[in-house]
Order: C-alpha cells, then structure tokens, then sequence
C-alpha cells in the first residue's frame, strides 16, 4: 500500500513538472545595450553600457548621464536603478545612462605626476588628457549621433573624481552638470586642488549643476580637499553655477556612492507630490 502510494506521489510529481515545463515562457530581461566602439585616440576598443528608460522612443530628447566606472561589475547597474526610481518617484525626467566600462581606470583618470612613489604604485598612470579627448571629440559625438540628447551629466568617484573634476576646471563645456564623489583631489600632491583658482577664473559663467560630496568616515586628507575645493568653487562667484556640498556622516570611502547620488539627485530633481 505504501509502495503504491509513493509511486503514485511520483507519478504526479512528473506530470506537475512536465505541465510547468510546458507552459512556462522564458525570455531576457533587457534594459538596454552593450555596444562596442573602436577609439582611435586611445588606440583600443570601449565596451558601453547604455540603459535606455522604459518608454524610450527614439524621436524624443533626452538627458544622458556618463558614468564613470560604467562596468556591469562596478556601477552601472544601481546606477541605473537609482536613475529608474527618480523617474517614478521624482521630478527628474527619463535620461539615458551611459556606463563607460573600465580597462585602465589608472590609467585613464589621473594626470601625470613627478611623484616617484606614485609612478611606482600607479605604473600606468598619466593619461587623462587622452581619456578626456576620447570623451570630448569620439564618445560624446557618437552617442548623440545615436540618440537626441539635452542635459549631459557626469557621475564620477574617487579617481573617477578627480577625473571631473579636472574636466570642470580644463573643459567645462562637456558637461551641464557635475557629480563630483570623494574626488582623489590629493594626487600629484593636490596639485589640481591648488591650480582650481586660476583654472576658474578662466571659465565662462554659463549655467552649470555641481554637486560635491565625501564621507565622514574616508581619510581625512580626502574629507579636507573635498571641502577646499568647494570653498575654492564658492569663491570664484560663478552666478550661473548651482554648487552643493553634502558630507554623508555614515558614510566611507567604499559605502558613499549610491546614497550620495541620490541626495544630489535630489537637489537637483524634488520630489513629486
């Protein structure tokens, strides 16, 4: 009797899942695309992550966020979700993510520099103006040959940090609006930090967002140059600019990311009744 009914049990089992098998559907989860472009300037080719927003319609303009350590494995994915969420819950409208995924971010967000110790730690180091002539004159032509873009933005952390923060000071114009996170503001022994007041007086007073943060909980050196350089910022009296400033007082140097995005976003983009 117990044989036949854990034969029966079995019996059922089978036919349950080759019923399930049958009829459940199965297709990808796509929320935008990975394409490939070949640079000449850097000599190699550049994996972008591209998160369209849901209602994408290819007549239409929209905002373009570039995202700095853009890889599937670094940023890209939450940043997007943030991005999604402040479309739903936000005034911010539908924008575009590019995530530029990294080969050599040591590479591509410092400058050069004299200092022995850091040619030994960083051996690849030194070649942001390439890095950045690649944005200026191959990516940023390429995407809005591909999409209708208005806003651009830039989201970058630490070396990543000190990467837009270079580009705010030398090419300002590539960008409307700037996320400047826990920048590494002390390579090259602070050299950009010192050289920000005569790079600014320099730059036109066309409307601009910038938006700076560090954790309490990072170096302190990191904190101190954070806070310098929006006081550098503040003193250099742009009307145009819109300039924030949050220390995230739970926050390190790995936790910072996503919450400060979203407390700059918000700055920027209230919240909707």
């Amino acid at each position: 009797m117990i044989n036949n009914i854990i034969i029966f049990c079995s019996l059922l089992f089978t036919f349950q899942s080759l019923v399930f098998a049958q009829t459940e559907k199965v297709k990808p989860l796509t929320i935008g695309e990975i394409r490939t472009i070949q640079s000449k300037i850097l000599n190699e080719e550049r994996t972008l992550n591209i998160y369209l927003p849901q209602n994408f319609d290819k007549t239409k303009s929209y905002p373009v966020i570039y995202l700095l350590d853009g890889s599937m494995n670094e940023d890209f994915i939450h940043v997007t979700g943030l991005v999604q969420f402040f479309n739903q819950m936000y005034s911010m409208p539908e924008t575009i993510v590019v995530g530029i995924a990294n080969i050599d971010r040591k590479r591509d967000f410092t400058f050069h520099t004299d200092l022995k110790d850091l040619q030994k730690d960083y051996p690849t180091t030194g070649h942001s103006d390439k890095f950045i002539s690649f944005l200026e004159k191959e990516l940023k032509p390429y995407i809005e040959s591909q999409f209708e873009t208005t806003d651009k933005y830039l989201f970058g952390q630490s070396l990543g940090g000190l990467l837009a923060t270079e580009i705010l000071l030398k090419k300002p114009e590539l960008f409307n609006n700037y996320f400047i996170i826990s920048p590494s503001l002390w390579w090259d022994d602070e050299s950009l930090l010192r050289q920000a007041p005569q790079l600014l007086s320099n730059i036109k007073d066309t409307k601009k967002f910038i938006y700076i943060s560090v954790g309490k909980g990072e170096h302190p050196v990191m904190v101190k140059d954070a806070e310098d350089f929006f006081d550098v910022l503040k003193k250099a009296n742009k009307k145009n600019w819109t300039l924030e400033y949050k220390m995230m007082e739970t926050d390190n140097h790995a936790t910072i990311l996503h919450r400060s995005l979203y407390e700059g976003l918000a700055k920027l983009f209230p919240y909707k009744n």
